[in-house]
């Protein structure tokens, strides 16, 4: 191979690299979880740090709402079938622009949260505290489970037209990898990163 080829090759493995740099640094990343027992109930805090795309953050100032799901799971092992899903619970945040106000709100199950800036108001999304996800009639203490969390935005909840959208640009498509640890009901539970 010439000098000349080799040198082609390197840039264009060179842009590739700095292309899924910059494409990775936007996402949901989760920090930490912990679940902690309530009386008969389990509670689960966690923080997740949500950067969105510039495409984003200007589709929501200009009046796209975004829908934001969190997801729970837990399953048992089995070793002659496959694993037992013991819980999924499901719990969603929405995120609007108010341009009268020049403020972001938060809705969640009731809860309704105003912030100045998108930061913020991504904060306020990205922290859950005492979500209920199970209850202890639900799980055997003698038995070993392991817990599931997620969160991504939600591209159903999305106008038709930027479902499509949504099909074709990896901008729209925001979302946590499954982070799963073991769940012990007699013992702590807390994971950070």
């Amino acid at each position: 191979m010439s000098q000349s080829i080799k040198q082609l090759i390197l840039c264009i493995l060179l842009v590739l690299g700095l292309g899924t740099g910059t494409a990775y640094a936007e996402g949901i990343k989760i920090k930490s979880v912990e679940l902690e027992r309530a009386d008969n109930d389990w509670l689960l805090n966690a923080t997740f740090q949500i950067e969105l795309s510039p495409g984003l953050e200007d589709a929501v100032q200009k009046g796209v709402v975004l829908y934001f799901q969190t997801e729970f799971d837990l399953t048992r092992s089995r070793w002659y079938w496959f694993d037992e899903k013991s819980i999924l619970v499901q719990k969603q945040a929405r995120l609007s622009y108010q341009p009268l106000t020049k403020q972001y709100r938060i809705s969640s199950e009731g809860f309704t949260f105003s912030a100045p800036t998108i930061t913020e108001a991504l904060q306020v999304i990205g922290s859950i505290g005492g979500w209920r996800v199970l209850d202890n009639t639900q799980i055997d203490p003698s038995k070993a489970y392991t817990a599931g969390l997620k969160m991504s935005l939600d591209l159903s909840k999305l106008p038709k037209p930027f479902q499509v959208n949504a099909l074709n640009n990896r901008d729209w498509n925001v979302s946590s990898e499954w982070l799963h640890f073991p769940f012990n009901p007699t013992g702590q539970n807390l994971i950070q990163r």
